[in-house]
């Protein structure tokens, strides 16, 4: 399996900001990942069905809805942006907290947060963002495996852990925790090829 490229050398956001725009970045505590190639067909379709389940309980909700690319930056305390060495890209990111939204995407963890895995980023999806998710304290994490047809739920605990992940496959729909009265239906793995 293939691995996001990994650069040894410590970045922060203001070195972000001058890289090329035609590739995609993300930057986890100084360490930069190479994001290319785009995501598959298949990537963009399981996105796109759970973006257009969510998408209706936006209408009446606090909460906005945001999808890759949209920089999340994840400051250690109060530096600057500047000095902020972790900005990630999820695939599905939902923020009920508008104080957390600017002009440059956000900063601050957001509420729910939905990584659909890919042969370059799965790794770092299972083992460094789920560290770093619980560690910035994102309420509600999914990882959706499109191979398999399954999605991983974590939610963070009161002790700021995540629980073990519940598994659901095509049969089952997944009431969402932090977005009350929002279930998703993933009958549509099956029909996605």
């Amino acid at each position: 399996m293939a691995v996001a490229v990994k650069l040894e050398e410590h970045f922060t956001y203001a070195d972000y900001l001058q890289w090329d725009d035609d590739e995609r970045w993300e930057l986890i505590d100084g360490v930069a990942y190479n994001m290319s190639p785009a995501p598959s067909r298949k990537h963009q379709e399981f996105a796109r069905e759970i973006l257009r389940q969510i998408m209706p309980i936006m209408d009446n909700s606090d909460c906005k809805v945001f999808f890759a690319p949209f920089d999340v930056r994840l400051p250690q305390k109060n530096e600057s942006d500047e000095k902020i060495d972790t900005v990630v890209q999820p695939d599905i990111a939902v923020f009920c907290d508008k104080s957390k939204l600017d002009e440059k995407g956000a900063r601050g963890a957001p509420d729910f947060i939905a990584e659909i895995l890919s042969p370059h980023t799965a790794r770092k999806d299972l083992t460094v963002k789920l560290a770093l998710y619980e560690k910035h304290g994102v309420r509600e994490y999914w990882i959706v495996h499109p191979n398999d047809k399954i999605v991983q739920v974590f939610i963070l605990n009161e002790s700021g852990k995540y629980t073990t992940a519940e598994v659901y496959m095509s049969e089952d729909t997944i009431a969402v925790y932090t977005l009350s009265g929002l279930k998703i239906d993933l009958s549509f793995f099956d029909t996605i090829e």
